[in-house]
Parts: C-alpha cells; structure tokens; sequence
C-alpha cells in the first residue's frame, strides 16, 4: 500500500516479501509513502518514475544485483541510498560505501533502528539553510546549497560525504574520533554500525577534494585518535 504524505518517499528494494512487509509497514506507521519492489530491474525503472527521496537497497538481488544498481544510480544523481546487507559481507559493504552509498543497515536489523537512519540521512540530506560559507584557499562549502567547489570546480559529493566534511570543516583543527563522527554525523553508534564506515567516508571525500590524496592536506588522520581538518 503507497500513502502520500509529507515526510518523504522511500523506495525499497528487497527480494524476500517478509523485510519488503515489515519496512514498508514501519515507515507507513512514521509518515512515509513507500514503494516496494523485489528486483533491480524493477528498482532502476521505479526510481524514473516515483523519483524516490530516498532508496533502501538489498545487495543480494535478482536481476540486477545492488551494488550494480548503486553504481548505476551514482552516475544519475545524488539521491540517498542505504544499503541492506548480510553480516557477514562486510566486504560488500566497504565496497556499497566506496560506489556512494550514504549508509548502511546489517541484517537482522532493527525496523526502528532503519527508520531512524532513514529520517537521519533525509533531514541531513535536505536543501535547507545551513549556515556561513565556509572558504579554505582553493576549496570552498557552502552549507546553504550544500554545494563544494574546489578550484572554482565543482565536487560532486553523496549526501553523507557532504555532512561529513562540512561538520569537520566546521570546527578547524579540533579532532573527532570515529564514535564521535558516528554520533555527531550519522547519528548512530558502534553498536549499530561499523566505525569502519567513518574511515570509507574520509577516503573518498580525501579522493574528491585533496590534490593528492595519499598526502591529504585537509583531511588530515591523527593516529590513534581520528581525524581533523585543517584549514
């Protein structure tokens, strides 16, 4: 069942009919409109027409499996995915981070858990004003269109890349650890979520924005501790 509503549209994309059931009746029940789906093919013709705000993708899929979708969806646009994945793949889940995904879920999952990151990365995700310009010689972030420029180029980055560098860029040279990042960034914990996920992040926002990333001059890696940015 599809409801409009005014929290968002969420796709899912998942082949077993009992998680399609139990997310699409959680998110139901917090305000959202859902469209369920059970492969990737159905997955990349859906986003064309309901143009979700946001998708939650299975990596085992038939058809076209997730993380084929994913990469095919980056090259598209930006439009928030996280991912469902088996626990023990976490190599998927590094790689699903790697492509763009802006989060992921472990199955078995917690619905309430999911429907948290799902609110989590659409309010962080959303075009609202967001505070100063920020401006560092060649790069600069702009809160407000949640738009960075290096070189008076464009970059693009997810929704996740982006609020993980403007919350770092915004308290210069003071250092976060990776639980710090998890709760200030994604509003999550290590108890729901790999801190591993932070250092993915940090090297692709590095592969984005640093002239030379494996000499990162802005994002710069305190050993033993985590990361700060240097302006």
């Amino acid at each position: 069942m599809n409801r409009t509503t005014s929290e968002g549209r969420v796709l899912v994309v998942d082949d077993e009919p009992m998680v399609r059931e139990v997310v699409t009746r959680y998110l139901e029940h917090d305000g959202f409109s859902v469209i369920a789906v059970e492969n990737g093919r159905d997955a990349l013709v859906a986003v064309k027409k309901a143009a979700p705000d946001l998708i939650i993708l299975d990596i085992m899929l038939p058809e076209i499996d997730g993380l084929d979708v994913l990469t095919r969806l980056r090259r598209s646009g930006d439009v928030p995915i996280i991912l469902l994945t088996a626990r023990t793949s976490e190599a998927d889940r590094v790689l699903g981070l790697e492509l763009g995904a802006d989060d992921y879920v472990v199955k078995p999952f917690s619905p309430r858990e999911l429907t948290a990151r799902v609110r989590s990365v659409l309010r962080r995700s959303a075009r609202e004003p967001g505070g100063r310009r920020l401006e560092f010689g060649e790069l600069q972030i702009d809160p407000t269109t949640r738009e960075v420029m290096v070189d008076g180029a464009p970059v693009e980055l997810t929704a996740r890349e982006f609020d993980l560098l403007a919350f770092l860029a915004g308290s210069p040279r003071q250092v976060f650890s990776r639980a710090q990042l998890l709760s200030q960034v994604w509003e999550s914990s290590a108890e729901w979520q790999d801190p591993a996920t932070v250092t993915v992040h940090v090297r692709r926002v590095r592969q984005k924005i640093e002239r030379d990333p494996d000499d990162p001059q802005r994002l710069v890696t305190v050993r033993g501790v985590g990361y700060r940015f240097e302006p």
